[in-house]
């Protein structure tokens, strides 16, 4: 075990990819942990494979981040009868676009706004009393989408863009209180989630020939990150959103084109994006 002993830290999101992994970094450094989804086999799972690394499972409950009365009773219940806590890991997020922004789907491009920039605003809003309690730290999940242009990412992009700013300014706001608020921006990570792209193809290379160490991420190069910034050792650092890519954003953002092709092949706009000016 770890420094983490006595730390009470909820992640959400918990029930796959980066969160889970964040929730195992935490759990075998001493940490008491408690891992949110919507799905409540998914988190059970989740926490099984964690017990048999750690021999300890963390605690489950199932809550949407973007429902206010349920992400409130989730933090309530990952805070304890002492009512605090010191860190939050706030992973859910994804995209339900992917495509040009004149052919999008408005309800898909709300929806990911609201998952990931409504859903971390209403888990910090819930959590802010019991991190001050503990003096606590937040860490938010973006996205180099967030920094740099993807195409065809667009909605996402906003959606981290927006989740970076908003928690530099909680950081601003909530220091005097002695809360700690950061994002990290990870680039592609070799998860359940990106299998699709890291099994190769057009847009796994416009990837690696961005990125200078040119390989993919690990699920545990984020959580190795996210456990430092919950942990006491980054006690003077707050307000930053650190990009975690394998040096991709000394570059430029991945190019989605194949997959937008393969959506969209029937729709006559779509050539848009693929004709030169003239």
């Amino acid at each position: 075990m770890g420094d983490l002993d006595g730390y009470r830290v909820l992640v959400t999101g918990g029930g796959s990819g980066i969160g889970e992994g964040c929730a195992l970094r935490l759990v075998s450094d001493g940490a008491t942990v408690t891992i949110c989804g919507r799905t409540a086999e998914r988190l059970s799972e989740a926490a099984q494979r964690i017990k048999s690394l750690t021999g300890i499972a963390p605690a489950i409950v199932v809550a949407d981040v973007t429902d206010a009365d349920q992400i409130s009773k989730a933090v309530g219940l990952g805070a304890g009868d002492a009512g605090l806590l010191n860190g939050v890991v706030a992973s859910a997020g994804g995209s339900l676009h992917m495509g040009p922004l004149h052919l999008a789907d408005v309800d898909a491009v709300r929806a990911t706004l609201e998952v990931n920039v409504i859903g971390t605003f209403l888990t910090l809003k819930a959590a802010a009393p019991m991190l001050r309690a503990a003096g606590g730290s937040f860490v938010g999940i973006s996205s180099h989408a967030g920094l740099d242009s993807f195409r065809f990412l667009g909605a996402y992009g906003a959606a981290k863009a927006g989740l970076d700013h908003m928690l530099k300014v909680a950081a601003d706001e909530l220091g005097a209180a002695r809360v700690r608020v950061n994002s990290v921006r990870p680039g592609i990570i070799a998860d359940e989630l990106m299998k699709p792209i890291t099994d190769g193809g057009p847009v796994l290379d416009s990837y690696l020939e961005n990125i200078p160490l040119h390989r993919v991420g690990e699920v545990d190069d984020v959580a190795q990150l996210v456990r430092f910034l919950i942990g006491p050792d980054s006690s003077w650092i707050t307000g930053q959103c650190i990009s975690i890519d394998g040096g991709q954003s000394l570059r430029r953002g991945a190019d989605y084109g194949a997959f937008a092709d393969a959506i969209h092949a029937t729709d006559p706009e779509m050539s848009w994006v693929h004709e030169p000016n003239g």
